[in-house]
């Protein structure tokens, strides 16, 4: 093995991404290694976007959002002539070991480099949190602060209104972003993808809350569910015969700068990383379990679809209802 370390980070980019860049880096270094930085993930192995890390400023980025090497989804890795040229070109450049931070995506993607012979440490990097084995993903904590203090802000003017909001949080297919939005915001009602309500339920539960004398109902929605946020909101309207408004919060949930939570996570899983590649371990991805970081095998992680429960939505639904 080399002493050459590749980092890259792919898909979605999430707040907190810097932070682990630049812990990497600074890791990397204090143990004899040679960190390169590889720009727009993965594509950036196929056209050659790569550099010494020592030629970027790595130190000035760990408190913005981001990514500051850049991010693309790149489909044609799947394509295992890719996958071997990106190999070719690693290998070329004297770099043994590639450092990947992202999604499911962009593991899967780690783990067909681990099988061209690449030693690969993945970092979960997602505001979704739906990455298997850890209990929290780099981004998440920022992202829900965001969905926090928009829906605050909904409060107060749909209050001041007697108003109903609908608010779609992004996630993807996993619901903790509106869970945990919905349980800090105190959002009355909760649809996820394992809780699924008709616009005829849902308007139920809107007339009971202001029947119970609530000046405003906040309707917390997991993206992916409805399918088309104008058409519910209008049929929630009309069947309540209440001003009903919607908000899709969209991309700025994926910016801003990172929480403390997110900086010192990245952080501490940044130099775990460079901690088990100078111990020659790779084929590892890093994740928190009860407040450790600790780390597993990838072909565990990328093999497991992430599963969640909705014992805590409907118990969430029913307290708000009160």
């Amino acid at each position: 093995m080399t002493k050459k370390i590749a980092i890259l980070t792919s898909g979605g980019d999430s707040p907190g991404m810097n932070s682990a860049i630049s812990f990497l880096v600074k890791s990397a270094l204090s143990l004899g290694f040679e960190p390169y930085l590889i720009f727009d993930g993965y594509s950036g192995i196929i056209s050659k976007k790569i550099m010494p890390a020592t030629k970027f400023p790595y130190n000035g980025i760990a408190s913005f959002g981001g990514t500051a090497i850049g991010s693309t989804r790149f489909p044609e890795f799947k394509n295992e002539e890719v996958q071997l040229l990106a190999a070719k070109n690693l290998k070329e450049l004297g770099i043994s070991s590639l450092i990947v931070i992202g999604g499911d995506g962009t593991y899967n993607g780690g783990y067909k480099m681990h099988l061209q012979g690449i030693n690969v440490i993945a970092l979960p990097g997602t505001i979704d949190n739906d990455i298997e084995f850890t209990d929290y993903t780099i981004g998440f904590d920022t992202a829900l602060n965001t969905i926090i203090e928009t829906v605050d802000k909904l409060r107060d003017t749909a209050n001041s209104h007697r108003r109903c909001f609908v608010v779609e949080v992004m996630g993807r297919y996993c619901q903790d972003l509106a869970l945990y939005s919905a349980m800090a915001t105190g959002s009355e009602i909760l649809i996820t993808n394992t809780n699924i309500l008709t616009p005829e339920q849902v308007s139920q539960m809107v007339l009971e809350q202001f029947k119970k004398g609530k000046p405003s109902v906040i309707i917390t929605v997991t993206e992916n569910i409805l399918p088309n946020l104008k058409e519910f909101v209008a049929k929630i309207e009309e069947l309540t015969k209440i001003t009903t408004k919607g908000l899709e919060i969209g991309h700025p949930q994926r910016g801003g700068r990172p929480s403390a939570f997110d900086r010192i996570l990245a952080a501490k899983m940044a130099m775990k990383a460079i901690e088990l590649i100078n111990q020659g371990k790779s084929g590892l991805a890093i994740g928190i379990l009860d407040g450790k970081i600790q780390a597993r095998d990838i072909t565990e992680v990328v093999s497991i679809q992430s599963k969640k429960t909705n014992e805590l939505v409907i118990k969430l639904n029913t307290i708000n209802q009160n």
